[in-house]
């Protein structure tokens, strides 16, 4: 039984048993992976994935303890490795963070130019995506850290930790009829085209909800991953937008007006995802506490140990 037999193992379970794509993933030709597959069945005297002809339609019983075995095992040879670079590299490494435009254009900047200013051969990179991708491809080892606001407590195999909450606001151009009104309320905005987020990002979900409450239908015109697009076509006076407060800037966006939205969407909670079983590294907890400070090393231990949230904000 060979390590790379059980990254094969996973990696075709996590291609939905697509053994082309997980080929292509490992960088390997796909009789390959079939081979070592059928080896390591032969060898554990199992079948893990069913068949039909050549290709894998299913995983058996014992497949699924196998797969979710050979996880485990790679997981903490990745954290061996971890240590080795931890105590080896000093204060050199990689560290891959997961999350939305929103948090990386607007939340993450100053964390960053700290965290490398004490960190300076750390390779930080940051991968943007849906909240979907990003816990997935935490799940999957391609990130360390996850941060983000939607999905992330959805993963039972992803600790997460609340650090920040935030709220919604209104924008308009200057001198739109809604600013002139006493206050803002959702059937004032049911009578105006909207823009604002995809479903999947930075607390739609929210504000969907807000209007099925009060039994309203918006009139969504454009959704957007991204803030500044949302911005750009309320600018152009394609309609009322509504944003993360936290991307809104009153000098960068000249000519437009921001109007508090918490009292109409609630607060929203980002959060930070690890997965199970993970060792971070100094560096890592340096982050981290960067971005969230009650975060600290020993918040953070007695959620991998304990296996949830230790705070609530």
């Amino acid at each position: 039984m060979k390590l790379q037999q059980l990254r094969y193992l996973v990696e075709v379970s996590r291609r939905g048993l697509n053994v082309s794509e997980a080929a292509e993933a490992l960088h390997t030709s796909q009789p390959g992976v079939s081979k070592q597959v059928r080896l390591l069945e032969e060898e554990l005297g199992i079948t893990v994935f069913e068949r039909s002809g050549k290709r894998l339609t299913g995983v058996t019983e014992p497949g699924k303890a196998v797969l979710e075995i050979s996880q485990r095992i790679l997981r903490e040879a990745e954290n061996l490795r971890r240590v080795g670079e931890e105590y080896a590299g000093e204060d050199a490494g990689s560290l891959n963070i997961a999350t939305t435009h929103t948090q990386a254009r607007y939340a993450l900047p100053a964390v960053v130019s700290r965290f490398l200013e004490r960190w300076p051969k750390v390779r930080l990179t940051l991968h943007q995506g849906s909240p979907t991708q990003i816990a997935e491809w935490t799940l999957s080892g391609e990130a360390d850290l996850a941060i983000a606001t939607e999905s992330l407590d959805q993963y039972p195999a992803l600790i997460t930790l609340p650090c920040h909450q935030w709220a919604h606001a209104v924008i308009a151009p200057e001198g739109h009829p809604i600013l002139k009104e006493k206050g803002l309320s959702l059937s004032s905005l049911a009578k105006w085209p909207l823009v604002t987020y995809d479903p999947a990002f930075s607390g739609r979900s929210r504000i969907n909800r807000a209007f099925e409450r009060a039994g309203l239908s918006p009139n969504v015109v454009l959704a957007a991953i991204d803030a500044d697009v949302i911005k750009t076509y309320v600018s152009l006076g394609l309609g009322l937008g509504i944003i993360a407060r936290m991307a809104f800037d009153p000098v960068r966006d000249a000519g437009l007006v921001a109007l508090d939205a918490e009292h109409l969407f609630g607060s929203n909670t980002t959060r930070l995802g690890l997965r199970r079983g993970s060792y971070l590294r100094r560096y890592e907890y340096d982050f981290i506490a960067h971005f969230a400070p009650h975060l600290t090393k020993k918040a953070v231990d007695m959620a991998l140990a304990g296996g949830g949230d230790e705070y609530q904000l």
